[in-house]
């Protein structure tokens, strides 16, 4: 339980959560199910089951191309600004879950 509470040191640092600065895109390995709620996704190759609770995140997932960084995906999904940080900590759990991944640059 104490691991889902504390943030990993490489993924927030002083310059702001790793999402703010890198290009990510949804792992090959997983598939989204829209649902009511938003998504379901489910990693085939860790067997994961993760809920995205909001249409915004599920938007700006499926908007992540590998190559945009992800400050401009969430301008171009139309994330408003006082939900960003919302968002960020959202997708910050799913790269830490594994359901999105950080391209190399």
């Amino acid at each position: 339980m104490r691991r889902l509470l504390t943030a990993r040191p490489e993924t927030i640092t002083s310059a702001g959560t790793i999402v703010e600065r890198t290009a990510l895109r949804l792992d090959p390995d997983v598939a989204l199910r829209p649902e009511p709620f938003g998504a379901l996704a489910y990693h085939y190759g860790t067997r994961r089951l993760v809920f995205l609770k909001h249409p915004d995140v599920v938007r700006v997932v499926e908007g992540l191309d590998g190559s945009t960084p992800t400050t401009e995906v969430l301008e171009s999904c139309g994330i408003p600004t006082d939900r960003r940080a919302a968002v960020e900590r959202a997708l910050d759990a799913l790269v830490r879950s594994g359901i999105i991944t950080e391209v190399a640059a």
